[in-house]
């Protein structure tokens, strides 16, 4: 396994792997791997010949200084996680690497209305940073594919309408959230929790299971099954953060002519905010009324 945290090697690595006809999948990380991570560097090997993996924490997309600093670095314990998946190379910058004019000089990538909603409106040019050090990183990197987890939906759904606008040939995989044993999904975040709240963290799940039992057995009550939802949460310990009920394509409220739905959650519960997501196949048409959110 190649390690490298300058550009002008990767380059050249990916250069001489194109020569070869190789086809390149890519993972971009921030590190402190999980099973979760290591589950999108195995579907990045079915898709391609070689595998690239950065670890980059990147600054743009913090909107905290505190956040940042305190986000775990474990480089170490990460790259003998991906020599043992046989990853060909990984990528490993500095802030000063990826922005050597500082971030109020970096020219940025934003896609509309994707960026600024939900999750967006929440964490003001939270996605602006995604967009830009992926639309860099793949720059860089080249690759034919790239892998990215479902837990972060939004995401998901906004690097996809990037490569399409700005026409980039890469594949985008997203492969479906890893959970524990029970249910909560893999995160990083999840190294916050105290052994009492990692205990009642799989809650948020089981609610986002209770919403969707609900919506395919009809409910489109919406606003009123959030109400529920929030109350179940609350009364586990968790602090309520959002509950979202959109259209699963376009993230837009739910209307007559969605098929799918996807429940986007987030809570609080110590010092992690979990998210989580779950897409619901509607058997009624909704009306676009019932979309109600909190």
């Amino acid at each position: 396994m190649q390690t490298f945290a300058e550009i002008a090697p990767i380059r050249e690595q990916i250069r001489t792997w194109r020569r070869e006809g190789r086809r390149i999948a890519f993972v971009p990380t921030m590190g402190n791997l999980h099973d979760g991570h290591l589950t999108l560097v195995r579907k990045a090997r079915e898709h391609a010949d070689v595998v690239v993996v950065s670890i980059f924490v990147n600054p743009m997309q913090f909107d905290k200084a505190d956040d940042l600093n305190s986000y775990p670095r474990t480089l170490e314990d990460d790259l003998a996680k991906l020599n043992s998946e046989a990853v060909d190379l990984v990528f490993t910058p500095t802030p000063d690497i990826m922005y050597p004019e500082g971030l109020d000089r970096q020219t940025f990538v934003e896609v509309p209305g994707l960026s600024n909603m939900l999750e967006g409106a929440l964490r003001p040019s939270h996605f602006r940073g995604v967009a830009t050090v992926v639309t860099k990183l793949f720059n860089i990197v080249q690759p034919d594919v790239a892998c990215f987890g479902e837990k972060d939906y939004q995401q998901l759904a906004l690097l996809r309408q990037m490569t399409r606008d700005m026409a980039m040939d890469i594949e985008i995989v997203g492969v479906p959230t890893v959970r524990e044993l029970d249910g909560l999904a893999m995160s990083s975040r999840n190294g916050y929790l105290t052994v009492d709240e990692r205990q009642r963290a799989p809650v948020l799940a089981r609610t986002m299971r209770w919403i969707s039992s609900q919506m395919r057995g009809g409910r489109n009550d919406y606003a009123e099954v959030v109400v529920d939802a929030n109350d179940q949460l609350r009364a586990a310990g968790l602090q309520p953060d959002e509950i979202y009920i959109r259209d699963a394509v376009t993230l837009q409220p739910v209307g007559e002519e969605t098929q799918q739905a996807v429940i986007l959650m987030s809570a609080i519960l110590g010092k992690a905010r979990l998210i989580d997501n779950q897409v619901v196949e509607l058997n009624t048409p909704s009306s676009a009324s019932a979309a109600a959110e909190e």
